[in-house]
């Protein structure tokens, strides 16, 4: 019994590691797959070229972080944060980012 009871929690102990590993945090610069590293630096300017790039050319969100271009899942997550400086929550999966959560890094915190 003693045996069956420590398997058990060696199995929930492995389970919980893969779990909480899958997640990570990603902080960058939401841009597009047409511009990629163009919008490395958060502002305006980037702000309104990534809104005219997926609306009017068909491009889709990117995160720019530490000089690499991230593709986003889901898209609809990152409308409101087009061409601002994020943390996204999520899994890197074939490259691509499957967000759980996207917030504002504020100019504070980012220096």
């Amino acid at each position: 019994m003693i045996k069956k009871s420590i398997m058990l929690c060696i199995a929930v102990l492995a389970m919980c590691t893969f779990a909480l590993a899958a997640s990570r945090t990603f902080v960058g610069t939401v841009s597009d797959n047409n511009c990629g590293l163009k919008h490395a630096v958060a502002g305006d300017a980037a702000t309104e070229c990534v809104k005219k790039c997926v609306s009017e050319h068909g491009a889709k969100y990117a995160l720019v972080s530490k000089g690499k271009v991230y593709p986003l899942e889901p898209q609809d997550m990152f409308a409101d944060h087009a061409g601002h400086h994020v943390k996204v929550t999520g899994e890197l999966k074939g490259g691509t980012i499957t967000a759980t959560n996207v917030e504002m890094v504020g100019e504070s915190k980012m220096k």
